[in-house]
Formats: C-alpha cells, structure tokens, sequence
C-alpha cells in the first residue's frame, strides 16, 4: 500500500522538476504508462500526475491517451536524452570536477552510460594519457580524437533511450578487460542501495563493477529517494560515493555512519 506523502518539501520547485524528469524517463523506457502506475510510484495523487503529465505534454515530450501516457515519436529518444544531460547540470560538473580528482595520468579508466559519469570528460584531457573504456557511444564521441585520450567503446545491443550498448556481447568485451577505477551511476538511491529502472542496463553496469580496481559511485542529490525496479548494488560495494552539495545533511550522516566513504562535492567537511 502506498502512502501518498503530506511533506510540503515534495511539492517545492525543484522537486517538482525533478519528479517531472524522472516520470519523463521511467515513461521513454517503458513506452507508456498509466496514471495509477505513475502515482504509485512517485507516491502522489492522481491529480499531481496529471498536472505533471500535462506540463511534459505541453513541452512535446509525451502524449496523453485514456488513462495514461505514451511516448510521442522516435525523435522523444534524442529529447530524452538531450534533457538527462542538462538536468541538475551545475551538480553533475561539481561531481565530474571531484571524481576527476581520483585519477591519476596513465591510467585506463571506465566510464559507464550515465550523464552523470559523463561530466567528467571536460577534465580528461588535462590528465593524459589516459586509456578511457566506455559502451556509451555518446562518451566515446566526444572523447575521440582529445589528444592523449585512447578510446575503446564497448559494443553490443544499441538502446537508443541510453545512447549506448548493453547485453552479452557487451558484457564478453568486459569480462576480457581490466581496468583500474569504474565510474558508474544508477537511477536511484533508496536506503543503503543503488537502483536502476532498466535490468539489461543492470547487469551490464555489474560487469563493469568486475573488472576493476576501484569503484566509484556518482550520484545527484536528486535521486535520492525516488524508485526504480531493479537493484544493483548496495552502497558499500563501492570504494567511494560521490554526490553534490544538495544533499541533506541528515542523508549525509546515514550514509557515513554506514562507513559509506562519502565525498561531496566543494565541500571538504566530509572525507
């Protein structure tokens, strides 16, 4: 049974904003979804989802339909993932400038199919040579041609809503390589645990997660809390967790009395 939430917090703009793009992506990912579904799963009324529906359909991202929402043509799969990557951009490059601390020139390094794990190749070239795996296809075109920066793209199945490549012959590239630090993200935290909407996207990223000396978590302070379908890691699977500034100071300290190795970006309180 879900509990609708009476905290005011929940309905502050940039909530609201950020329950919006996530509605956009759980949608995009399964082609359509009923309002029933979308409030239980954002624990909201029926009324919020429409409104918030309505404001995605004005943008020209969704399409109503009886009962629910579908996803309008194949060009929402590029606005998809156009709006991911500007989403909470400032804090994704505040997280991008602290994981990019963590790497040491002469290195081979991972970046998994997230936007988040993307904002760190701004500050890539100024550590070269570096050797850079990724199987996101986005990653390793901005990446080709940086001088200093050998690029090796894992291939596969191409899922347009990621703009990279998953499944098993993704995961037979992963299993032959090493590499010395992954940097990952997922859709969700919820308690002690990352989640991830998509179970393909899953099991590729836990591959990833094997072939590495140390893995870093990045996370938004943004996905906090909401839900996902599929579990991939508990938090302490991860050397280090990065997340930004907006996170709440009571977040903070769960996190850290469960000796999560939390790091926030600009602030150097925790360690």
């Amino acid at each position: 049974m879900t509990v609708m939430s009476t905290d005011p917090e929940r309905h502050t703009t940039r909530n609201v904003a950020r329950r919006r793009r996530q509605m956009l992506e759980a949608v995009t990912e399964a082609g359509s979804a009923q309002v029933d579904e979308l409030a239980s799963r954002f624990s909201i009324s029926r009324m919020t989802v429409h409104r918030d529906l309505d404001d995605l359909a004005e943008q020209g991202l969704v399409r109503k339909v009886h009962g629910g929402v579908t996803t309008r043509a194949s060009a929402l799969v590029e606005s998809n993932i156009a709006l991911r990557q500007h989403a909470s951009e400032a804090e994704k490059r505040a997280i991008g400038r602290l994981a990019a601390g963590l790497i040491e020139p002469g290195q081979a390094i991972i970046l998994d199919d997230s936007t988040t794990a993307a904002a760190l190749i701004p500050f890539l070239p100024a550590l070269a040579p570096l050797t850079v795996l990724t199987n996101s296809l986005g990653a390793a075109q901005a990446l080709a041609g940086l001088p200093g920066i050998k690029v090796m793209c894992l291939g596969g199945l191409y899922l347009p809503t990621y703009n990279a490549f998953f499944g098993l012959i993704c995961e037979q590239a992963i299993a032959s390589l090493h590499a010395s630090t992954l940097f990952l993200s997922a859709s969700t935290v919820i308690g002690l645990a990352a989640y991830h909407q998509e179970a393909e996207v899953v099991t590729t990223k836990r591959a990833l997660m094997q072939i590495v000396d140390r893995r870093v978590f990045m996370v938004g302070s943004d996905k906090f809390g909401m839900t996902a379908l599929h579990r991939l890691a508990d938090l302490s699977e991860f050397d280090i967790v990065l997340s930004d500034g907006g996170l709440d100071p009571q977040r903070r300290l769960e996190l850290t009395k469960a000796g999560i190795d939390l790091r926030i970006a600009g602030d150097t309180s925790i360690a």
